[in-house]
């Protein structure tokens, strides 16, 4: 008979997810990884099975986890402008929180070019949000609020890029004017 699981899975899996935030893939190891969820080993390898497999399962909570706040936090916000502010504004105050910076662009700078299903998790996630963003300009540009003249999908690879930057950003300064600075002015684009 199968044994009854004696950890909440849900639990384990977000202690996993901010280890290897904190200290990436490379470096977080089984040891810290069974010390940190406080379950087994075996009980990791028959749950989540090894650390690649957990890793990908702590990015995919960590992308659902960002992508819900990002859509609780601009679902009724008057304006895309707005929503697009909001967006940054959120990158910078995530700098309060550690671990600091993103995960989805961690993984980015450590793993893309080393391993494909990783590389394809930050793909799929990045797409998200440069169509987020492209969707929130082509709604400002129906609505007179954002300037028409620039193609929606380009403002959004533009938009993204920034923003990607600002998270990589806030990983090495904790200067709030230096970074609200940068914000504003790469939202100036969208007067």
């Amino acid at each position: 008979m199968a044994r009854n699981k004696e950890f909440d899975v849900d639990t384990v899996l977000r202690k996993a997810m901010h280890l290897f935030w904190s200290q990436g893939y490379e470096k977080t190891s089984m040891k810290d990884l069974v010390e940190a969820m406080g379950v087994h080993k075996r009980s990791m390898y028959d749950t989540f099975g090894d650390k690649h497999a957990l890793f990908m399962q702590a990015l995919e909570r960590y992308g659902e986890m960002v992508g819900a706040s990002i859509e609780a936090r601009i679902q009724d916000l008057p304006s895309a402008k707005r929503a697009i502010r909001s967006i940054f504004e959120m990158a910078i105050s995530e700098s309060d929180v550690r671990p600091q910076g993103c995960l989805i662009v961690n993984t980015a700078c450590e793993l893309a070019l080393l391993d494909t299903e990783a590389a394809a998790k930050v793909n799929e996630v990045f797409a998200k949000t440069e169509r987020l963003l492209c969707e929130l300009v082509a709604h400002g540009q129906r609505t007179g609020e954002i300037p028409a003249h620039y193609d929606a999908a380009k403002l959004s690879y533009y938009l993204f890029n920034s923003l990607t930057g600002l998270r990589v950003l806030v990983k090495t300064t904790d200067n709030r004017e230096k970074l609200e600075s940068i914000v504003d002015l790469t939202l100036a684009i969208l007067d």
